[in-house]
Parts: C-alpha cells; structure tokens; sequence
C-alpha cells in the first residue's frame, strides 16, 4: 500500500518563492487560485436534533461527545483548512466544499477557528435530507469570491422512495471577474457492499451530470466544478460513464469533464485507505472550459492530495492511514478519515 502527494509543478514553487500572488515567468505573469474539498468527518455539534439520527455524537452517547471535544475538533478543522493552498497563495483556499457537516451552526463555529478567523470566510448551507443529518457546504473568502446565488438539490431514488441522503450543492460565484459553478457533493455510501450500492452512486453521477448539463445549456460554455467525497474512485463506472470523466486536459471535449485525479489514483495516491488499500473517493472534476490552457481566463494548472504528515497515523497498523478522530467509540483526538484535496488554477495577469 503506497500514498503521497503529488508535487505541485513548477509554475507554483515560483509562485511561492516570488511571494506576491502574481509572480513572472519568463515574459509571462501568472495569478493563481486554489479550489479545495475536504471531508471532516462527522463535525456535529452537541445539541440533540430530533429530526436526525445524531444520538452517538451526544454527551450521554457511546462516543461521550462533549463541548471540550467538539471545539478541539473545530480547532483541528480549522488549522487544516488555514494550511491548504498556502504553498501557492498566501491566503489558501479562495473556495473550498466540505462534507459531513451538521448544520450552519457548526459551520459558523468552524469560520471563527483561530487559524482561519481572519480571512472571513462566508457559508453557503443548506439542511438537506440525510438521516443522519451530515450535509455539504461551502465556504468562499468574500475578497476573492462573490456570491451569486446557490440551490440545493435532492437526490431522489424513483425506486426508493424511502431513501435519503446528501443533496448537491450548486453554489454559482464570480472570481476576479471570471463565473464559475462549483458543485458540491457526498454521494451514497459503500455500505451493504459496493456492486449492492452502486446504482445509488450512479444517481448520485447522473444528478451531477444533470447539473452541468443544465448550466452549459443555459450558458454556452459554462466554467463548472465538481467536487466531493464520490465514495468511488475515478475508474468506476459512476465517475467515467456517469459524470462521463476523462484523466487528460485535451480528452475533455464537448460534455466530457476533466478529472485530475485519475493519474493520481492510477499511481497509488489516495485520500483514505481501507482494508491496505487506498481509495480516492475525494475528487474534483471541471468542465472543458477549465481545463483548456489557451483561454486568458483561469484555468487548471494542477492538483494537490493534502497529506502532511500530521495528517497521517504515526504508528500501529495503521500508520500512515488518515488520522481519524474516533477509532470506533474510541476517542483519538486525530483529525478526519479523510485527506483534504485541492486544485490550482491560474490565469495571466491582465
């Protein structure tokens, strides 16, 4: 089993040795963006709500889910968000999708996390129809990203009825004049199996591909990004035929996105590990129109699996397996099962 991160290309080593955001390369100067997601592993508050199933992240619960341990796990939360993108922009993250999140409450909370408290984050949630009350969102740094609107959209089985999950999060913004779409989601689990629950994850593929769809109809060459925790890895057949994917810039022609975690994964890297092997459920996809490197408008330059050794267990079975913060009921006081990921996009300076 083998994990790292890929080295972030060369373009960005300038960015970050010049210091200032824009930095020369030869006769060229270039700005640079950072899209991130990060699944953050059951942040629930501590207050019981009634219409979810959050009994086991209570005070009285099997995993005693006290006050002091909620805002350690907020702490920790927002440290690792403060850290993403820095290696390219001196303020991280201009966006970043998050999954496994209660509700605006914590999310607020989580934005006053000292590492991140300045830069002002702002959310874009909605409660959505999880049983166990998990849901997306997004937060954006308002100096680099202005909101135009969002909508959350169900996921709907026609066969069962009875089933709920995420929604997906269209969240629609400019950044330094240019329109993006990012889309946010948290498709059904592997639990019960993963050929048993695979066509749950095929809804999930083809709302997203809905999505995209609808907007690139309404807006010629929509500048769309997908991103979320997929539970399935860039080679399955909800990522590839679904959102119909392809793991090279100049494939991604017409309705097919580009997704750059394919080479990742077909070189070992991952985002969690199960069983001794490594999965990369934590994905972000683009449209055409993203990963195109002619246009004078940002554009995907590269992708980062955020994996600092902090990250990582340090020792036992398990070492260098995302540091969970339980092991079961047990407390670990870790970080999340999940490592963050990243894209960077660039576009040159007017």
């Amino acid at each position: 089993m083998r994990s790292r991160h890929r080295s972030v290309p060369p373009l960005a080593l300038l960015l970050l040795a010049c210091g200032p955001v824009a930095c020369a390369q030869s006769d060229q100067r270039f700005t640079a963006a950072c899209i991130g997601f990060y699944n953050i592993e059951n942040l629930y508050d501590t207050i019981d709500s009634p219409d979810t199933d959050d009994a086991e992240f209570l005070p009285g619960g099997p995993k005693l889910w006290g006050t002091t341990r909620y805002r350690t796990k907020v702490e920790k939360m927002g440290r690792v968000i403060g850290e993403l993108g820095r290696d390219v922009h001196p303020d991280g993250v201009h966006v970043i999708g998050l999954a496994e999140v209660e509700n605006r409450r914590v999310l607020e909370d989580l934005v006053k996390a000292e590492a991140i408290a300045k830069r002002g984050y702002r959310i874009v949630h909605e409660d959505g129809p999880d049983r166990r009350g998990v849901d997306v969102a997004l937060l954006y740094d308002p100096r680099y990203f202005t909101l135009l609107g969002h909508r959350s959209v169900p996921l709907v089985d026609p066969v069962d009825t009875a089933f709920r999950t995420r929604a997906q999060l269209l969240v629609s913004g400019i950044m330094d004049g240019d329109t993006v779409h990012v889309i946010v989601a948290h498709w059904p689990s592997r639990r019960g199996g993963e050929k048993r629950s695979q066509p749950k994850r095929m809804l999930a593929a083809k709302l997203g591909r809905a999505l995209i769809d609808s907007l690139q109809q309404r807006e010629p060459g929509a500048r769309v990004i997908y991103m979320g925790d997929l539970n399935d890895d860039p080679v399955d057949k909800s990522v590839r035929g679904g959102l119909m994917a392809v793991g090279r810039p100049e494939e991604a022609t017409g309705r097919a996105l580009f997704n750059p975690m394919l080479p990742l994964y077909e070189k070992g890297i991952g985002s969690l590990a199960w069983r001794d092997s490594w999965n990369l459920f934590d994905q972000v996809l683009m449209t055409a129109s993203l990963a195109a490197r002619t246009d004078e408008r940002y554009r995907y330059y590269g992708v980062r699996v955020y994996n600092e050794p902090y990250l990582r267990q340090q020792d036992g079975p398990f070492t260098g397996y995302p540091f969970r913060t339980f092991v079961g009921d047990t407390w670990t006081d870790g970080w999340s099962d999940h490592f963050p990921v990243y894209i960077i996009l660039v576009r040159p300076v007017r």
